[in-house]
């Protein structure tokens, strides 16, 4: 398997992670959406990362559709959800509002890089980074009643999630707004699977 896309995408980077903890083994080719337009599109039309090149050639893209078809393909491994009930609506919760203040945190690095400053609109980014604090915010609180396993999906979505906000919007959130999600993330930064795949690869 082929998995395209830099590791400084926190979708890209979520699924690089959830590979190793499966113990799946793959071909890493970073490419960049913006400097590697061509290459990226040579294999994937939509020029979406993360992209998953399958062992028989299909492509697929999505980074929770990739980590569902990667925890079917891998069977045997140790799961990285919990099973069907009130533990797995929980981890879904957790991962679903992590995947939303990741989602806020790009649309601002969009915003800055992408678009000039006089064309810059003030009240959408002030409507994002509402959106961003509310998922970080619920997420907190969630993770004071319980965490998860910092090797499960939610925990390693939720990780990556900070882990990105945190390197590219700093000024929007301080470190010690949302402590329970810091310190999930702390702790996963320092296991080996999220040291072997640095943001920064």
């Amino acid at each position: 398997m082929i998995l395209i896309g830099m590791l400084d995408s926190p979708y890209v980077r979520r699924v690089a992670i959830g590979m190793k903890v499966l113990g799946l083994e793959y071909e890493h080719r970073p490419l960049s959406v913006f400097s590697d337009f061509d290459q990226v599109q040579a294999i994937n039309p939509a020029v979406k990362v993360p992209t998953l090149v399958t062992g028989d050639g299909q492509v697929l893209m999505d980074s929770t559709l990739i980590l569902a078809y990667l925890e079917e393909l891998a069977a045997d491994a140790p799961r990285i959800r919990p099973e069907p009930g009130p533990a797995r609506l929980r981890a879904l919760c957790q991962t679903s509002y992590a995947l939303a203040a990741c989602d806020k945190a790009v649309q601002i690095v969009y915003e800055r890089r992408l678009r000039p400053q006089e064309k810059q609109h003030q009240p959408w980014l002030d409507r994002v980074q509402l959106q961003l604090h509310g998922a970080w915010r619920q997420l907190d609180a969630s993770l004071r009643e319980e965490a998860p396993d910092c090797l499960s999906i939610a925990g390693i979505t939720i990780a990556v999630a900070w882990s990105f906000a945190r390197q590219m919007v700093p000024d929007v959130m301080a470190a010690g707004d949302y402590p329970a999600v810091a310190a999930l993330t702390a702790l996963a930064e320092r296991q080996p699977v999220f040291l072997a795949t640095p943001m920064a690869g």
